[in-house]
């Protein structure tokens, strides 16, 4: 027999709201929502539901607040839990989403000039950057390729060409192709949770991956020093 709450475990439930209750009211407007994805945002630390004796959830109204922002953050605007979690402990007790505009504005692109100018490359310095595979050709480029155009500048004064970095780029497709394999379980699944905790794991994977490279590296260069 299932043991009941203390009068105080009720007290403080009166008024919260099992998952039951809380997928009713949140899935009409997140048809995806799941008691599994409840639990794993739960897990992230969004929502802290208060449990029963015998170990239910129980959901407060600024729980729900919280989920619905958070879904919406998700769907909307694409954000990562991390991100998500700034958000909420930022403006908890809030109505609603409100970002500001510079969240929502599109991203900056830059014509072929712009892009030279911006990250002071010469043209051939770029040219030799797509030629290896590092930029993609295009009539703009993103912040992504600038950053990318500004390093190849500075290794470049180093004689560090754009020709000689083409095996960074294969590797980094490698590690890529590493992390999905290892995510392959959780992206065949068609559940929400599922799917959510593999955008999660990624870039989690993938850190990892740099901390190994940073360690060679380091190795490397002891083994350079005089």
């Amino acid at each position: 027999m299932t043991p009941a709450a203390s009068p105080r475990g009720r007290s403080a439930a009166a008024g919260h709201l099992s998952i039951g209750q809380v997928l009713a009211r949140l899935t009409p407007e997140f048809p995806e929502l799941s008691a599994s994805k409840l639990r794993y945002l739960e897990e992230q630390g969004l929502v802290t539901p208060l449990r029963t004796e015998a170990g239910y959830r129980k959901f407060s109204p600024s729980d729900v607040a919280r989920l619905r922002t958070a879904l919406t953050l998700q769907r909307d605007h694409d954000f990562k839990l991390a991100r998500i979690r700034e958000y909420l402990d930022a403006h908890d007790g809030e109505e609603g989403v409100v970002l500001p505009p510079s969240i929502l504005e599109a991203p900056r692109r830059y014509r072929r000039d712009e892009l030279l100018a911006t990250a002071g490359a010469s043209p051939a310095l770029l040219e030799g950057a797509v030629s290896a595979g590092l930029v993609t050709a295009g009539e703009s480029y993103d912040e992504r390729a600038l950053t990318l155009l500004r390093a190849l500048v500075a290794l470049d004064a180093h004689g560090i060409q754009p020709r000689h970095v083409r095996g960074m780029r294969q590797a980094a497709e490698r590690e890529v192709a590493l992390v999905g394999s290892a995510l392959a379980p959780l992206l065949r699944r068609t559940d929400a949770a599922s799917r959510a905790r593999a955008n999660e794991l990624a870039p989690e994977l993938l850190r990892r991956l740099d901390e190994v490279r940073a360690a060679f590296v380091t190795a490397a260069l002891d083994r350079l020093a005089p």
